[in-house]
């Protein structure tokens, strides 16, 4: 998808979409480890900016690090930020970034908002998680929001009901029967706190749910 219709699809199929990235960077600015002036912060993921755009706003002191793996998304999110100097631009995965050894367990918070429901549960998810982790000092806390497998069945025919509904009177032109969860790979809480376990970090606490999109406050250990 082009970068310029991205934010206006995610507003029409994600209930709260235009709050998340405020929510977000509000959390994260509220840890004791990323309260402090002048933090190093990590955006994995950064698509079009949006959560960078709320950083800048919210804490102008922080020293921001933004990741994403899409040339377009990235060229598309630098021009939106206007090259603001407070931001690192680098065009990879966390994964990545953490093998080229330039996060050095340095960060004192980050952001992941929208990745990792896009990974399959192939080992992928584990391995961006403790990735994550090692980009954090301990303490430090990551803001973690996603698509979630509801751990209530019995209401999965209403909330997929719902969403369809949502969607439909956000605008969203349907040609066809509407899939939430096409092309992504949601999991329960269960399954999100082993794998945070494994990578390193306290079980996850959730902060916020719309529908099936939920965020989670996850902390570093060590």
């Amino acid at each position: 998808m082009h970068p310029s219709g991205y934010d206006r699809l995610q507003s029409q199929v994600i209930p709260g979409y235009g709050s998340l990235a405020r929510l977000a960077v509000a959390l994260l600015s509220s840890s004791p480890a990323a309260q402090v002036s002048g933090s190093s912060i990590l955006v994995a993921g950064c698509g079009t900016g949006a959560e960078l755009l709320e950083a800048i706003a919210q804490r102008p002191d922080w020293n921001l690090t933004a990741l994403d793996p899409s040339e377009e998304m990235l060229t598309a999110s630098r021009q939106r930020l206007g090259e603001a100097p407070s931001i690192s631009w680098h065009q990879a995965t966390v994964e990545g970034f953490v093998a080229g050894g330039e996060a050095a367990g340095g960060y004192a918070g980050a952001l992941s908002v929208l990745v990792l429901q896009s990974l399959p549960d192939d080992g992928s998810k584990l391995a961006y998680l403790s990735a994550l982790a090692k980009c954090l000092q301990p303490g430090a806390q990551l803001v973690l929001v996603d698509l979630m497998r509801s751990s209530l069945t019995s209401l999965e025919p209403q909330l997929d009901a719902a969403w369809d509904r949502f969607q439909r009177a956000s605008g969203l032109d349907v040609t066809r029967e509407l899939l939430p969860s096409e092309g992504l790979h949601p999991i329960g809480l269960a399954r999100l706190t082993s794998l945070v376990n494994a990578a390193g970090f306290g079980d996850p606490a959730r902060v916020f749910q719309a529908l099936g999109f939920e965020g989670f406050l996850l902390q570093r250990q060590g």
